[in-house]
């Protein structure tokens, strides 16, 4: 484990713009060292949405405009790991052409190590590190399958859902509850034929069963841009309710005990006997639970 010390000699030369002392210093906290900053008081944007559908593509579109803007970036890129090596595939940085090519833009790319709902607790002391040295806009970017699509609203104040209108009947591939949870939903490859049909039938989907507070549809093309600016100013306006906001709090929770869980001292003693038949999922339930 990290010496306190080390971790804020590395913080002070991050906030001075040293990049390699903030890429050292998240490579600590994701390794379980202690925020040098306060825990979970920075905004982030989270975005999330099926594979395929150019998340990473509209994400370094999104980029361009706001170092056109002026204004710094930062994203945390989780990727899948292997279930075998548990090593990151690290595609979506390969396909933001502009990561790292500004002194605007910081991308790092975390390896979700197989984490029950594909995200890790460590995300939030990370983004509120990249908050404290001064990075205006900080995105995470989620493998898009699963529960993972849930689970990013546990760390990120604003959802941006991506979906696309190649895939067939959007409304029954989506994962139930996420619509709802978006703060702001992007139908990417508006340039195809049936994107509109797509956003409608999205629209309509919203509309049934609520009658306030439904997120905004809009058409974006990260191939060519269209609708990419007009897209960050709208989600700039959005806000979140009190449901997303107990929600978010509960998977935070979730996620908190799944870490707690994994890094529990008798996990692989209790994991080995369930293999061995010496005890039943209940009773290794109740040992961990008691902490035996």
């Amino acid at each position: 484990m990290a010496l306190v010390s080390e971790v804020t000699e590395l913080f002070e030369s991050a906030k001075s713009g040293e990049r390699r002392s903030l890429s050292r210093l998240l490579s600590l906290i994701e390794e379980g060292a202690e925020s040098p900053v306060e825990f979970g008081s920075a905004s982030s944007l989270g975005i999330t949405g099926p594979p395929g559908v150019g998340k990473s593509t509209l994400i370094g579109r999104m980029i361009d405009v706001w170092v056109e803007r002026g204004e710094s970036v930062a994203v945390l890129a989780v990727d899948p790991s292997s279930p075998r090596s548990g090593g990151a595939l690290l595609g979506d940085r390969m396909r933001m052409s502009n990561a790292d090519s500004s002194d605007l833009v910081f991308v790092r790319s975390l390896a979700t190590r197989n984490h029950p709902g594909g995200l890790m607790d460590c995300l939030t002391p990370m983004v509120d590190v990249l908050a404290a040295c001064g990075w205006q806009n900080i995105l995470i970017e989620t493998v898009g399958a699963g529960q993972s699509e849930i689970r990013v609203v546990a760390f990120a104040d604003r959802i941006l859902l991506v979906d696309g209108p190649d895939r067939g009947d959007i409304i029954q591939a989506e994962k139930a509850g996420i619509m709802e949870l978006a703060d702001l939903i992007a139908i990417n490859k508006a340039d195809l034929p049936d994107a509109q049909r797509a956003a409608n039938s999205v629209i309509s989907a919203l509309l049934v069963g609520s009658d306030e507070n439904t997120p905004d549809v809009l058409l974006v093309s990260a191939h060519s841009g269209e609708g990419v600016a007009e897209m960050i100013d709208a989600l700039a306006e959005t806000s979140t309710t009190p449901d997303r906001e107990r929600l978010r709090v509960r998977e935070r929770l979730i996620s908190a005990w799944d870490s707690a869980l994994l890094t529990s001292s008798g996990f692989d003693d209790t994991l080995a006997a369930l293999e061995a038949g010496s005890i039943t999922l209940r009773e290794a339930v109740a040992q961990i639970k008691n902490g035996n």
